[in-house]
């Protein structure tokens, strides 16, 4: 495996970076998660500017123009013959010292591109869905580093997720501390009740995620059932039809179970299905990414 490394394809064991990166110290740094179908690099460009958004709310120069960095992605890519992958893009602060202060990190950000396979979930449970809590974990507020900046620093999402492994369930629910739906630790969550898809506004504090905003559009464009924006509960996920979590990684997968209760019938319900079947057949098409 060759990874990118600061302008380089290196082999897999001589990655390395520095221990006085204030990646490691400190969690100081950006991240995307991006898959790669069929030769082509899925919404590349909206993750770009995600990073470039993120980078910049943490005041972190990109150490290359956007288009250098979309070169790179794809140099990896061909150096790994991979025509469908998930890439993870890192970007750090860099090398400096043990102490907080930015500007000690003088030789600028550190570019990390890695490229592998991937299967974060089994095929069967897009069939059958996946068990969630409600995490005691709560959502960072907006007005903290906001949750829209994807940062290094996941160790609340690490350890909501390992909250709802003790608890038998695959992934866990972030509540706002109103007690409002944010989103999962790795991913975005939308309800469907009585024909109608709900989603939380990102004004509440979340990430907004590239694969929501596909399903948002699918929704709006295929299903003629604009997802809308607001404010819920726990509650109405309990009395859902059906709920799905969108991501990178997962892509969008059936929730059956929340708490313990049993949502809808207790498998992925029909409109789930059915926007599982176009973002794949979306996916696979010329238009949803980038060239290899």
């Amino acid at each position: 495996m060759k990874i990118y490394l600061n302008g380089q394809l290196v082999d897999k064991e001589n990655a390395k970076v520095s221990v006085f990166d204030h990646g490691l110290l400190y969690g100081d740094g950006v991240f995307e998660g991006i898959r790669a179908y069929n030769g082509r690099v899925f919404r590349l460009d909206d993750h770009l500017q995600r990073l470039q958004k993120s980078a910049e709310a943490i005041l972190l120069a990109l150490p290359m123009p956007r288009k250098s960095i979309e070169a790179a992605v794809l140099d990896t890519l061909r150096a790994n013959n991979l025509k469908d992958a998930y890439i993870r893009l890192l970007l750090t602060r860099g090398t400096g010292d043990l102490g907080l202060d930015m500007r000690k990190c003088k030789a600028g950000a550190t570019l990390i591109i890695i490229a592998d396979r991937i299967e974060l979930y089994p095929e069967a449970y897009y069939e059958k869905g996946l068990d969630l809590i409600v995490s005691t974990i709560r959502q960072r507020r907006p007005d903290q580093l906001s949750p829209g900046v994807k940062s290094l620093n996941y160790l609340a999402n690490v350890m909501a997720r390992a909250e709802a492994t003790r608890a038998g369930a695959q992934e866990a629910v972030l509540l706002s501390t109103d007690g409002y739906v944010t989103e999962c630790s790795g991913d975005n969550i939308f309800f469907i009740h009585d024909g109608a898809i709900a989603t939380p506004p990102v004004h509440i504090g979340l990430l907004e995620g590239v694969t929501r905003k596909v399903v948002m559009e699918l929704c709006r464009d295929k299903l003629g059932t604009p997802a809308k924006e607001r404010l819920f509960t726990p509650f109405e996920l309990y009395r859902a039809d059906e709920v799905f979590l969108t991501g990178s990684a997962a892509e969008i997968i059936p929730a059956v179970r929340l708490d313990g209760r049993t949502i809808g019938s207790g498998a992925a319900g029909p409109l789930t299905k059915r926007l599982i079947g176009l973002f794949r057949e979306y996916a696979a098409s010329p238009g949803s990414g980038t060239p290899i």
